[in-house]
């Protein structure tokens, strides 16, 4: 378990109204007292339930609003 200062909750929203949310913790490459080896990990999904859990337990949480436009379909030509 990470401490509250090591780890963070983000919230993705994207324009069509679907959240997906993440957990991402400090991880270090040499050792910790090396701050320079120091960066968050890969985010990590995790389920709605738990990301409201820790934010009202006072973890560092982040809201990101994502507006990008919808992917273009490119029609194939069949064989």
């Amino acid at each position: 378990m990470h401490s509250r200062q090591t780890v963070r909750y983000i919230c993705e929203e994207y324009t069509s109204g679907n959240c997906y949310y993440y957990k991402s913790e400090i991880i270090t490459h040499d050792n910790w007292k090396n701050l320079d080896s120091l960066s968050w990990s890969r985010p990590r999904p995790i389920s709605k339930k738990t990301y409201l859990k820790q934010k009202k337990a006072g973890y560092k949480t982040e809201h990101k609003f994502i507006k990008k436009e919808p992917a273009v379909v490119i029609a194939l030509p069949q064989l």
